[in-house]
């Protein structure tokens, strides 16, 4: 008699769940038994990857109204949500002499209030249950000040506060609250700040990439993979006391 996975029956929301780590993330637990929602703005690039455990929700976490709807509809399609991955989020950077107000705003937006939003509407279910893990997808900048990104160095500190605050709200609950902080990781992301570099810096797409690289502490970009076994780490079994933590992956101390 085959065993039941460690996930089963257990719904996740993974937000910027279409591609690049919210994707793996999304992979990795719903090949443990978790039926994942999956949010993101394109419902195109939903749609491609859905199956396999994985359901598309056209979603945008700066639309307040339309993201307390989306997932009070997977609420009661799929059951209470009991994990729920805030990954949603933009990387951009910008020096601070030329960050103006729509910039800063839309950043704190995607991946602050996005998040603030997200893990409310989550934990509208979860607290009905027995048990819940709620993991934002920060940033090594979440930890650190990243030169030349003080807009998208704030957003990520602020996602560690977050966590931290929630993780004492709810101390003693079968609730924990935990931040996952990646340095620079293999996605589509790294290609679009590729550009962003060379065209501040002046610099060719090789050295824009090789900056990048040589920030990460190992030498390399790290793997979507190695953040979702992380994630998969803070849900599975013996984690109940890991509660609070930013959770550096970057190949070394910072």
């Amino acid at each position: 008699m085959t065993a039941p996975k460690p996930l089963s029956g257990k719904h996740v929301l993974v937000s910027g769940g279409g591609t690049g780590i919210g994707l793996a993330i999304a992979r990795a637990l719903a090949d443990q038994g978790a039926q994942v929602t999956i949010t993101g703005r394109r419902a195109d690039v939903l749609e491609r990857v859905a199956g396999n455990g994985l359901h598309p929700a056209a979603m945008d976490v700066t639309d307040e109204a339309q993201l307390t709807d989306t997932i009070a509809a997977a609420v009661e399609q799929r059951g209470p949500i009991q994990i729920c991955i805030a990954n949603a989020g933009i990387a951009e950077g910008r020096a601070l002499h030329k960050t103006d107000m729509e910039f800063w705003r839309r950043t704190m937006a995607t991946n602050l209030d996005g998040a603030f939003l997200t893990i409310r509407e989550s934990l509208t279910s979860m607290r009905q249950t027995d048990w819940g893990r709620v993991i934002a997808i920060s940033s090594i900048a979440g930890l650190k000040g990243l030169k030349g990104a003080a807009a998208y160095t704030a957003s990520k500190h602020g996602m560690i506060g977050l966590i931290r605050a929630l993780s004492e709200d709810y101390l003693g609950a079968a609730l924990t609250f935990n931040a996952v902080c990646p340095a620079y990781v293999d996605t589509e992301i790294i290609s679009r700040n590729v550009t962003s570099i060379q065209e501040r810096a002046g610099i060719s797409a090789d050295d824009a990439r090789a900056l990048m690289i040589d920030a990460n502490k190992h030498k390399r970009l790290i793997a979507p993979s190695e953040v979702a076994q992380a994630v998969l780490w803070l849900c599975g079994p013996g984690s109940e006391s890991i509660n609070g933590q930013a959770i550096e992956i970057a190949g070394g101390q910072f």
